[in-house]
């Protein structure tokens, strides 16, 4: 299984929110960076970056501490937040962004999503709070089932699926396995879980029912699970 380091960008600041809301909003530095070389001097490979203003204002923002993420460190990343057009896609993926990830966009043009998997390697974001998809920064709730969603995405040529359980996001509760489980079945691809991970019982769950990447943010912020000990473990999906 995939650990992926989050970093969220406010104000080009590296941030974390609780269950997304921007008012909770606490700056752990002004230099994501410098987190991002910490993350790959400890053994990570991807980095999960969300451009939080980029959500909110529908069009790409922190372009500067996106830059210097990709050019400072060898990290694949993978970013999401206000990509809604082929122009911002093109534009991070000539930058060195590895994945672009597609959540509103997405959301409100499936086809369209699937079109730009055939030129780039693209991501979907189900950001979910009650099984319902929200869009715009998680301030709207577009009423799209997340599971139906997912399995619009079944043959195409997306890479993969990252879904967040908005309710556990940043309350270090424990991941919701069982719904990142549910949507890996819909998807049968690639399945990214993320929201509420807060210990290494978590990561072996999840690895156990099949879920193939784990995003962890605050529970590294908040020293809770330690980064270096996150990546000299394996974690390994148990079969029957």
């Amino acid at each position: 299984m995939v650990i992926f380091p989050a970093i969220d960008l406010k104000d080009n600041k590296a941030v974390r929110l609780t269950q997304g809301l921007m008012d909770s909003a606490k700056i752990y530095g002004d230099n994501p960076s410098e987190i991002a070389r910490g993350f790959e001097e400890a053994g990570a490979e991807w980095l999960h970056i969300v451009d939080l203003d980029g959500a909110l204002a529908a069009k790409p923002k922190n372009r500067s501490a996106i830059t210097m993420i990709v050019k400072q460190t060898n990290l694949k990343v993978q970013l999401g937040g206000g990509i809604r057009d082929e122009d911002a896609i093109k534009s991070y993926i000539d930058l060195g962004v590895s994945r672009a990830i597609l959540g509103s966009a997405a959301a409100q043009n499936p086809v369209w999503a699937l079109t730009m998997s055939e030129k780039y390697p693209i991501a979907i974001g189900i950001d979910a709070l009650d099984g319902k998809v929200a869009v715009n920064g998680w301030a709207e709730n577009a009423q799209i089932d997340a599971l139906s969603f997912a399995a619009q995405f079944r043959n195409g040529r997306i890479e993969a699926i990252v879904t967040t359980d908005i309710g556990r996001d940043g309350m270090l509760s424990g991941v919701n396995t069982a719904f990142a489980k549910r949507v890996k079945e819909a998807f049968g691809g690639f399945t990214i879980a993320s929201g509420g991970v807060k210990a290494k019982s978590d990561l072996d769950d999840l690895s156990a029912n099949g879920i193939d990447g784990a995003i962890v943010g605050k529970a590294i912020y908040e020293g809770v699970i330690d980064v270096k000990e996150l990546f000299n473990q394996v974690w390994i999906t148990l079969s029957d």
